[in-house]
């Protein structure tokens, strides 16, 4: 995992945390805050892992091309 996995996965249960707090407590704003945090977070966490991935398979390439 790298750093983008790692916040965007925290932020995404924060996100998901203030979700359920807004809609326990009947806060409309909290809610979609906490909706808005966790669709940000899903979206890091998406992104890092691409970014892994590409990583990935660039090495992948390059060990092929060295031998």
């Amino acid at each position: 995992m790298n750093k983008n996995e790692i916040k965007g996965a925290a932020k995404e249960v924060k996100g998901r945390v203030k979700e359920g707090a807004g809609s326990l407590v009947k806060d409309p704003d909290l809610e979609a805050e906490g909706s808005a945090e966790k669709l940000s977070g899903e979206a890091q966490r998406k992104l890092g892992t691409a970014r892994r991935k590409v990583g990935e398979a660039v090495e992948e390439l390059r060990e092929k091309f060295k031998k």
